[in-house]
């Protein structure tokens, strides 16, 4: 993926929410905090598989959603936000995958589609975004167009648990923008090739495929990607009307 490729307007975006990252960073630094630390704090001893906090962070009006947890993770993993919209905050014509299996999902109204998943280190930096099957998540299922559809709609405009948290996983989402929309279209190839190479069986549900992508990242090096990229283009568009 090449960062020179996109349009100027959207790397301005990603840049933007690079430098809200990085204030977040800094200000939660300042008083000798992190992000994974904002959200464990108060709540006792961490536990593997609890949503903390226990009962999610939710946007009643952007329908926003997302939890922290750990379970069976690499080893340089201390955990990782789950981010989510619910049905009443999609895109008109956002359809769920056909399904003629057997286990239940949430439909209508109760609609939920993951986002992407964001790794975090024990120092609460981010280290990853990665993309898991259906049954992991328990959400409804969308084709990668339609998830790509819903990744500008999250926010969560309040302060619970934390503002400068909050502000964080939505900016997280549009700096690495380009390398959601890449995992989700990867997860739903991989999940066609599993379901071939599989006749009869039910691969959303299948635990042997958990994880369908992961990218290792980083915030620093992402920004200075965008820049380069900004700088390239307006290089050229000087030499464009130099020439003229």
């Amino acid at each position: 993926m090449s960062l020179a490729t996109l349009p100027r307007g959207e790397l301005r975006a990603m840049l933007h929410a690079g430098e809200q990252v990085i204030e977040c960073h800094r200000v939660l630094a300042k008083a000798g905090l992190n992000v994974v630390g904002e959200v464990l704090r108060g709540r006792g001893t961490f536990v593997e598989f609890d949503h903390y906090p226990e009962d999610d962070v939710y946007d009643s009006d952007t329908h926003s959603q997302y939890y922290y947890h750990a379970h069976r993770g690499p080893v340089a993993e201390h955990g990782h936000f789950h981010t989510f919209l619910r049905a009443a905050g999609m895109p008109a014509g956002a359809t769920p995958v056909a399904y003629d299996g057997s286990e239940p999902r949430p439909l209508g109204d109760a609609a939920i589609s993951h986002l992407a998943a964001i790794s975090m280190d024990a120092y609460g930096r981010p280290i990853g975004l990665f993309a898991v099957n259906r049954w992991v998540t328990g959400e409804t299922w969308y084709p990668a167009g339609d998830v790509i559809r819903m990744l500008h709609r999250f926010r969560i405009d309040h302060a619970y648990p934390s503002w400068a948290v909050n502000i964080w996983i939505g900016a997280m989402l549009r700096l690495f923008r380009p390398q959601v929309e890449s995992l989700l279209r990867h997860r739903d190839a991989v999940v066609a090739a599993w379901s071939e190479a599989r006749p009869g069986a039910d691969v959303f549900e299948d635990r042997e495929l958990e994880i369908t992508g992961h990218l290792s990242i980083s915030v620093e090096k992402q920004i200075a990607g965008v820049k380069r990229a900004l700088e390239r283009e307006a290089a050229v568009v000087i030499g464009l009307n130099a020439r003229r």
